[in-house]
């Protein structure tokens, strides 16, 4: 098993990284297996929440509206993330937003990393469920779910508990591993892009719900459609 790492969570606006915006960021430091330091920050995504999101993780737009943007965040969690593995439950879902920021940043970024949930899968296949909550109920871990720090606080644990149990047949799942993830860098929304949606907003007497100053060409392209589609032009 792996000695030094990260365990690191993310909540985001939903599951696509190519759209998705990350929310939150939880991290835990782990040299030669004690815990030696943590990250956590909200992200102000530059959108309201859905409610079922918000109703999942307990984050609130009001929380998130102060928050700092990625871009201010993303320095700060590289150098706390220096050139360690990383550690997560289904880790390639959080490396992937993480790519998507740095690309955007013009940031090269790459990883190595263990994913708690492949050695449940292979190993734990005889349980009802493998997601983190259920897996640290079953190993008695304590768990606050669907908030960053708390997963990865939890991961970590779960990790070593796999570790303990299974860790001993050489298996490579213990072993961090590269993740790859293809993603193209959005640039940011044109003046014109931003001025018609402030147009169509005042225009349709409608709430956009995005923070417009923070939108890449191609999601203020895609809400002008949609606006265009239901009101027409």
């Amino acid at each position: 098993m792996m000695h030094s790492y990260i365990s690191i969570d993310l909540e985001t606006t939903g599951l696509n990284p190519r759209w998705d915006k990350i929310t939150e960021i939880g991290a835990v430091k782990v040299i030669d297996g004690t815990v030696t330091g943590t990250f956590s920050t909200l992200v102000n995504p530059g959108r309201k929440l859905d409610p079922e999101i918000a109703a999942l993780t307990g984050i609130r737009d009001e929380e998130l509206k102060t928050a700092p943007v990625i871009g201010q965040i993303l320095p700060d969690l590289l150098e706390f993330l220096a050139d360690l593995p990383l550690l997560g439950h289904s880790v390639l879902f959080d490396f992937s937003f993480l790519k998507k920021a740095a690309v955007d940043q013009r940031i090269e970024f790459r990883k190595q990393a263990v994913d708690t949930l492949r050695i449940a899968r292979k190993y734990l296949s005889q349980l009802e469920h493998r997601n983190l909550d259920f897996l640290c109920a079953y190993y008695g871990i304590p768990h606050q779910a669907h908030r960053a720090l708390e997963d990865a606080v939890a991961t970590q644990a779960l990790y070593r508990r796999l570790a303990e149990q299974f860790g001993e047949t050489g298996d490579s799942l213990f072993e961090p591993v590269e993740q790859v993830f293809r993603v193209k860098r959005d640039t940011p929304a044109t003046r014109f892009q931003k001025d018609k949606l402030y147009l169509l907003a005042r225009r349709h007497k409608i709430e956009l719900g995005v923070d417009v100053e923070q939108l890449s060409r191609s999601e203020a392209s895609r809400m002008t459609d949609k606006i265009l589609a239901r009101f027409g032009r």
